[in-house]
């Protein structure tokens, strides 16, 4: 693969036989490393990249990005070498709505799009943000609202340095959530499966539920216990959940039957 497309999408297990890739989208203030175990729960015929964003961990040094649609744009031309295959988007948060405008841009530019996309804790698109935009509050504000809606893990927090690292990445990020500004296209016509924490108040149930207007194919959602880092706590039904489309999407592969459905 292109070196341009290697720092992009990071591979913890390359697998270039492999009949089927999952792309996996971090949320806000992560990188690639979070999904780095993933490859160990699923056979030799998927191959799991990562997506690593400018200015976050390998890629520290390089420009943040504070808007989504330019970034899926760039996100969507490092893609172009692994389309040779079927690809399934996951995304959490953040990453749910960068998987989704990067569906969006592939479809635009008449390539393949990903044979389903599964969007994690992230209310539909089309929705207007339920709250007030927090990525220019000042610092101890900032901090507090991250804490009240997300609950994310602090441990990095607890050291001064590495916090003053984070925050511009966290604020980048956040930026991107909380200035996206949905624009009106077809559906998509790849299956959704929208998951989520019963006790999110970022993406509740109805929120979730809302996805179903982005597809004119299959749509289901998986509620977890948990709030919006459920998948902490429940990873292994997760993975089951995404394991199962990717073992039919494998099949399918060999067997040349459809692989989309309706």
């Amino acid at each position: 693969m292109p070196g341009s497309s290697d720092r992009w999408f990071l591979c913890s297990e390359a697998r270039p036989d492999a009949s089927v890739r999952l792309i996996c989208f971090p949320f806000a203030g992560s990188g690639a490393s979070i999904y780095h175990s993933w490859a160990q729960a699923f056979p030799p015929s998927v191959e799991v990249r990562s997506v690593q964003l400018p200015g976050h961990e390998t890629r520290l040094r390089e420009p943040l990005h504070t808007s989504a649609r330019p970034l899926a744009r760039l996100i969507a031309e490092a893609l172009i070498p692994y389309l040779d295959r079927p690809l399934v988007f996951f995304g959490h948060s953040m990453g749910a709505l960068l998987s989704f405008e990067v569906a969006r841009e592939l479809r635009r530019r008449g390539l393949r799009i990903p044979d389903h996309l599964f969007v994690s804790a992230k209310s539909a698109p089309q929705l207007p943000l339920s709250r007030p935009p927090i990525f220019d509050l000042p610092e101890a504000d900032f901090l507090e609202q991250l804490r009240r809606l997300y609950n994310p893990p602090e441990q990095s927090w607890e050291i001064p340095e590495l916090l003053q690292m984070l925050l511009p990445v966290m604020r980048a990020d956040m930026a991107i959530c909380d200035t996206f500004v949905f624009c009106h296209e077809p559906p998509l016509d790849c299956p959704i499966s929208a998951c989520g924490g019963a006790a999110d108040p970022e993406s509740p149930m109805e929120r979730l539920d809302a996805w179903r207007e982005q597809t004119t194919s299959a749509f289901t959602v998986h509620l977890f216990p948990g709030g919006h880092f459920y998948l902490n706590r429940d990873l292994a039904r997760l993975l089951g959940i995404v394991g199962r489309e990717l073992s039919r999407l494998v099949d399918c592969t060999r067997t040349g039957r459809p692989r989309r459905t309706t």
